[in-house]
């Protein structure tokens, strides 16, 4: 959209999703199975699946399987719509060097020695003790 000579906060490049039909069907189908595994999870809690020792006691791991099954379909409802409902911006940022990333001045970017102005005994109690008067 801009020129080479992007200023902070300009939009480089917006792409419109797609809003495709298929994707929304999709979502829409792993919507309703989410909801089928919540509701198991939630009977499974509710009639104490993983307390007892029904099933060959492996109604802890059922859960457990019902469980990331819940999360695995949430993170393909959650992608599906990321990558064809949401718009691709590009915004341009600053890049600044890596001693600005500390907040210091650019005279300060070079550091100091160990005995610049004051001498070396006064830097080891400065070390030790940082309160100490200069």
């Amino acid at each position: 959209m801009s020129s080479s000579g992007s200023t902070y906060g300009d939009i480089h490049r917006y792409e419109p999703p797609r809003e495709s039909t298929v994707a929304a069907i999709a979502i829409v189908l792993l919507t309703f199975v989410q909801m089928i595994f919540v509701a198991l999870f939630v009977y499974g809690l509710a009639d104490q699946w993983a307390i007892g020792s029904q099933a060959g006691g492996t109604g802890n791991m059922f859960l457990g399987f019902l469980l990331a099954a819940i999360f695995v379909n949430l993170g393909f409802i959650l992608m599906l719509y990321r990558k064809e409902f949401l718009p691709d911006v590009m915004i341009v940022k600053k890049r600044r060097r890596k001693w600005e990333d500390v907040h210091i001045r650019e005279d300060q970017a070079e550091g100091r020695t160990l005995a610049d102005e004051t001498g070396a005994w006064d830097t080891v109690k400065r070390a030790i003790y940082p309160y100490y008067k200069r």
